[in-house]
């Protein structure tokens, strides 16, 4: 009688058992790879300033620069930083040019079903920024008017969910086109974070620009690749 488990099922079940350990140490090896090749990749902003942006010497600089040196030192490898946009940054990180992400990134939902979040290592707000002659006192007062934003960013995705419906979007692909499409009057308002607003109203006092409206209370979390457990504890361990 011929044996119900044959050779060659014996063979197809060995390579299926090392197509699954292989998919094992995959999913759960980004800390293993980061201390063996002593490199850490992190995705960072530099069209954010305070969070991010390039120096007079032509080096990125910022909170989220710091808080990446930060990881690097505490780990003892070496930092590389990728210089990324608010649409590119979560693909950057699933196509694993990045070990981490680093770049004013809030939480919701959405992300968390893609990628996977620390603990929070700075305290951030999305707010509707427009001169203080402007009535903006409620979402339905933006009815009508433009509004320059960041593709892909936070506010992007929340002033969808508040606004009247015949808002006109102007979206830009980075920070520093939003911001210069509102300084120069081609918006009449704009969605972006306070601390970046602060910086925008300060360098450009002519516009005589205020916070009007409260998007989101929205924390800054490090983006770590969905099931990098041992990497996120690693990441917890340096920012708690």
């Amino acid at each position: 009688m011929k044996p119900a488990f044959s050779k060659r099922h014996f063979t197809l079940a060995i390579a299926a058992a090392a197509l699954l350990a292989a998919g094992g140490a995959h999913a759960q090896n980004a800390l293993d790879n980061v201390m063996k090749t002593k490199t850490l990749k992190v995705a960072i902003p530099t069209d954010y300033p305070p969070y991010g942006f390039v120096g007079t010497d032509m080096a990125p600089q910022g909170l989220d620069i710091d808080t990446a040196r930060l990881i690097a030192a505490k780990m003892g490898v070496k930092l590389e930083l990728v210089p990324v946009t608010s649409a590119n940054r979560i693909p950057y990180l699933q196509t694993k040019k990045a070990d981490l992400v680093i770049s004013t990134l809030g939480k919701n939902p959405e992300r968390e079903k893609v990628m996977d979040f620390s603990a929070a290592y700075a305290p951030f707000f999305q707010g509707v920024f427009a001169a203080k002659s402007m009535k903006l006192t409620d979402f339905k007062d933006m009815a009508g008017k433009t509004v320059a934003v960041t593709r892909g960013a936070m506010e992007d995705q929340e002033l969808n969910k508040v606004a009247p419906t015949n808002v006109d979007y102007r979206r830009f692909e980075d920070n520093n086109a939003t911001v210069a499409a509102f300084v120069a009057g081609q918006t009449q308002t704009i969605a972006m974070s306070g601390a970046v607003a602060a910086e925008m109203i300060r360098k450009n006092p002519k516009i005589n620009a205020e916070y009007k409206l409260l998007l989101k209370d929205s924390p800054c979390y490090v983006g770590i690749a969905k099931g990098e457990d041992a990497l996120k504890a690693k990441v917890n361990e340096i920012i708690a």
